[in-house]
């Protein structure tokens, strides 16, 4: 219903912030990744909103990137998983720290902010694999579209997101594609 916001920031409460819309102040939430990158009170802003419907409350989440509110209508749609823990989440990891985690399949990272234990994490790995990476972009350690490729193709092999990755971190930065493929093929045979 309401996509983006653009106005004055009138107030900043974390993790809330009144936005002036031509004199009406919206109310939105929004993650901590999004707060410390807003303008000072009184500049223009423009946010980009989820709209939330309850029972009970009628709730704006805000976004200064396309890719978290990406990520965070991903999070939503997983079961035990609500707009508060989602932002949660994208507060405590960036967007590409948290697909990292998820291609990689690292519990150890996501368990580490509050509000998500051990249950909850193994559903964010399971649900969100292939998902949230393919979204929102490749992990932060495939720097090249050579890197990209490699990384494509050892996962095209059967090889798991983290064997692949492991893989891709000892190749040399400049290798070609299919270098890169015949290299990481001898380090994952041994």
């Amino acid at each position: 219903m309401i996509g983006k916001l653009t106005g004055i920031l009138a107030e900043r409460n974390p993790p809330q912030v009144v936005v002036d819309c031509n004199g009406v102040g919206y109310e939105v939430d929004v993650p901590m990744s999004t707060f410390y990158n807003l303008p000072a009170t009184g500049e223009r802003v423009s946010l980009l909103t989820h709209f939330v419907v309850r029972e009970d409350a009628q709730i704006l989440y805000g976004f200064g990137t396309a890719e978290e509110r990406a990520a965070f209508r991903q999070l939503i749609k997983i079961t035990g998983v609500g707009p508060r823990t989602a932002l949660g989440l994208l507060s405590g990891m960036s967007v590409g720290e948290l697909a990292q985690a998820i291609t990689l399949q690292e519990l150890g990272r996501l368990v580490k902010i509050p509000g998500i234990g051990k249950k909850t994490g193994e559903r964010l790995l399971l649900e969100l694999k292939g998902k949230l990476g393919a979204d929102i972009g490749l992990p932060a350690h495939a720097t090249s579209d050579a890197q990209a490729d490699i990384l494509q193709a050892l996962i095209a092999l059967g090889y798991s997101d983290k064997e692949a990755a492991l893989a891709l971190k000892a190749l040399p930065k400049e290798a070609t594609v299919s270098e890169g493929i015949k290299l990481a093929l001898k380090a994952l045979a041994k």
